[in-house]
């Protein structure tokens, strides 16, 4: 079994990271999943959420991402969001106000994608 595994996380607009890894932990429709090398290959649906990612390196990437696919064969991850930024890209304070007023406007969408966001922001910290 291979000791790291490729992982292309992929925006709608951009490439938000690219490199080696030894975990990526994604939510899928299915639940969470632990992605490491050697995984059997799969095709799933993201759910919003954090996508953790523990580097080659030691260190570790988390981004928010709202929806798209992942897919994993021959050590190669891809994840292909609607919607994905770097932990270290959000803007905490701004996104505790969208929560807020999300919660006062009742709008269940912007109050996951701003949850989502905060979660992101914080597990990386």
């Amino acid at each position: 079994m291979a000791a790291e595994l490729h992982v292309e996380l992929v925006a709608a607009d951009r490439q938000v990271w690219s490199g080696e890894a030894t975990l990526v932990v994604a939510r899928t429709t299915s639940g969470d999943i632990g992605v490491m090398p050697g995984h059997q290959p799969l095709l799933g649906v993201l759910e919003s959420g954090p996508v953790t990612i523990r580097t080659s390196d030691g260190g570790t990437v988390v981004a928010a991402v709202h929806g798209g696919f992942v897919s994993f064969a021959d050590n190669k991850l891809s994840l292909l969001a609607e919607v994905a930024e770097l932990s270290d890209e959000i803007d905490v304070q701004r996104a505790e106000q969208e929560l807020e007023r999300a919660k006062a406007e009742d709008d269940d969408e912007a109050k996951r994608r701003a949850d989502v966001r905060l979660r992101a922001a914080t597990a990386a910290r």
